[in-house]
């Protein structure tokens, strides 16, 4: 009643922990609820049963920065609301990755005035833009599985 009798047939399994680890952050990632206009319309029509972000181990969009790892930038930011994100992404433990949602901030869409942050990029460094006025929910799944495909080629010299 060993562990070999449980193990039957298997042998033993190796793999290597960069693999393990990365594999892990990518199937468990928590999002950051963070909408801003329109664009956060979509992304809860992700979350919700027609397109279904639970499939990728995303339950739940947390209203908190420090239960998250994914900061997922819906919409236009303005600069009133510029030092309010940058303090929800210094909040978020380590590792963090951010997405930048629709056109508006991405680049600061048709608002080319000095009200608006023309791109997130400015406050926050980007892992994958998601473009679109607003992007369709089977946009931004595809962003959030660009991200797992980046998350699952990280070296273990990235993690420090």
């Amino acid at each position: 009643m060993g562990l070999t009798s449980k193990l039957g047939e298997m042998g033993v399994v190796t793999t290597r922990l960069e693999y393990v680890v990365n594999w892990a952050r990518s199937r468990a990632m928590w999002p950051m609820l963070f909408g801003l206009a329109c664009c956060a319309i979509e992304m809860m029509s992700a979350q919700a049963s027609n397109y279904d972000l639970s499939r990728f181990g995303m339950e739940l969009m947390r209203p908190s920065p420090r239960q998250s790892d994914l900061m997922i930038v819906a919409g236009r930011v303005t600069r009133k609301m510029a030092p309010v994100l940058r303090q929800l992404y210094d909040q978020m433990p380590d590792p963090k990755w951010v997405i930048s949602m629709g056109d508006c901030a991405s680049c600061g869409g048709i608002f080319n005035n000095y009200a608006i942050v023309q791109g997130v990029d400015e406050i926050v460094p980007v892992d994958v833009y998601v473009a679109g006025c607003p992007p369709r929910p089977e946009q931004l799944i595809h962003g959030i599985m660009t991200l797992h495909e980046r998350v699952m080629q990280e070296q273990i010299t990235d993690w420090a």
